[in-house]
């Protein structure tokens, strides 16, 4: 055999040592299968799993046919004749109209239109769950509103969200009215 440079020998030696220690990095790393922060997309018939910290049944799920929502609730027509809304004569707090809901976003949206008979006053609130939601407004202002219904969202997820609606008179006499227009659950 002839002689080789020793230079060459060692660098062999060097590129057979940096072959074998990429190899076993690439067999050792551990499966690039979590996001613990940032983006992902997933292409050809890929699924995502969104679990809790306590890692229990998925969150959100999303599989190779899309997102499968059983059902998403939509308000149905309103009424527009103001005189048939629902509505009060009282000069207390009264609960007018009021729905139950399940709970599967932190937020809420929601708008309401308000009226007031010829020569009365009044004022309009929301509840939910009890407590004053948002601002009192003045009849014939609409409220609309999108903020948090919940500081616990995985504590209070698909339990029932009470809406309530309630009007007072402030006038010596006449009827208040309020109508939803629009409500929906949403992110933030």
């Amino acid at each position: 055999m002839p002689q080789l440079p020793e230079d060459i020998i060692d660098r062999l030696t060097a590129m057979e040592r940096r072959i074998q220690q990429l190899s076993t990095a690439v067999n050792s790393r551990p499966a690039l299968n979590r996001v613990a922060g940032g983006g992902v997309e997933i292409t050809d018939g890929g699924w995502l799993h969104v679990l809790p910290a306590s890692g229990d049944s998925a969150v959100f799920s999303v599989g190779a046919g899309g997102l499968a929502r059983p059902w998403l609730a939509m308000l149905p027509p309103q009424d527009t004749t103001v005189t048939r809304w629902p509505q009060t004569t009282a000069t207390a707090w009264t609960t007018i109209a009021v729905s139950h809901n399940p709970l599967w976003q932190p937020s809420m949206r929601l708008r309401v239109q308000s009226g007031a008979s010829s020569g009365a006053t009044g004022s309009v609130r929301v509840l939910v769950g009890g407590a004053q939601w948002g601002d009192t407004v003045a009849a014939g202002s609409d409220f609309d509103r999108t903020a948090a219904v919940t500081d616990d969202l995985a504590a209070s997820l698909g339990s029932l969200l009470r809406v309530e609606i309630q009007a007072q008179v402030t006038s010596t006499s006449g009827t208040v009215y309020a109508q939803p227009q629009l409500m929906y659950g949403c992110g933030a």
